[in-house]
Parts: C-alpha cells; sequence; structure tokens
C-alpha cells in the first residue's frame, strides 16, 4: 500500500446491511475509510449525489477513481487493491464470537432488521 492513500469516503446507513459487509470488508483490510451518514430517503440525498457523480444508491465508495455503488462491487474493488492485515482470522474469530452477544443486546428486530 503507498506510504499516503488518498481518503476514501463511504455513504452509508448504519441500518443497512450491506454497508454493514462493506465495513467487515475494510475492517479485515485495514482500511480507514470516512464514513459519510445518508438520509433514509433517496429523493433527500442530494449533496450524496452531488460528490458522487450522481449515485444515490447506498453503499456507495467514493475513490480516487470515482464512485463505487454496491457491496459487491465495493468489496472487489477493495479487494483489488489491498491485502488482508495479519491478524484478519482474529477479527473474523472476534465477529463469530460476538454476534450472539449482539442478538441478545438488540434483539432479532435490531438495527439491520
Amino acid at each position: 500500500m503507498p506510504a499516503e492513500t488518498p481518503a476514501l469516503q463511504l455513504y452509508q446507513a448504519e441500518w443497512c446491511p450491506y454497508s454493514h459487509r462493506v465495513r467487515m470488508r475494510l475492517t479485515e483490510l485495514g482500511v480507514d475509510v470516512v464514513l459519510r451518514q445518508v438520509a433514509a430517503e433517496r429523493a433527500r440525498r442530494t449533496a450524496m449525489a452531488e460528490r458522487t457523480g450522481g449515485a444515490i444508491g447506498i453503499p456507495t465508495l467514493l475513490t480516487p477513481d470515482g464512485a463505487v455503488s454496491g457491496a459487491d462491487e465495493i468489496i472487489a474493488w477493495l479487494d483489488a487493491r489491498f491485502t488482508e492485515r495479519d491478524d484478519v482470522e482474529a477479527h473474523r474469530a472476534k465477529r463469530r464470537h460476538d454476534w450472539p452477544l449482539w442478538l441478545a443486546l438488540h434483539g432479532p428486530g435490531g438495527p439491520l432488521a
């Protein structure tokens, strides 16, 4: 990875399971990103559209190459440019271990439902 990577910006929402997938992959890769929260209603995402060249769907990653929309597309873009951190398996184990605790705290109807 270059010494100084331009800031990536992820337009996302905590309630969006696709945004969650991208955030997990960013953690596995050790990539820093600026999170940009978006309005729940697509019609109110005008600022996002202005900054991303018209994209209003989430997640959308603003990169030096332009905007990349959709979880699968973002993850593919990231995987082509970054390698997994050396402790990726520990992160995955932690996620598997702590997910039941998250469900116990938030219930099945929590923020991702």
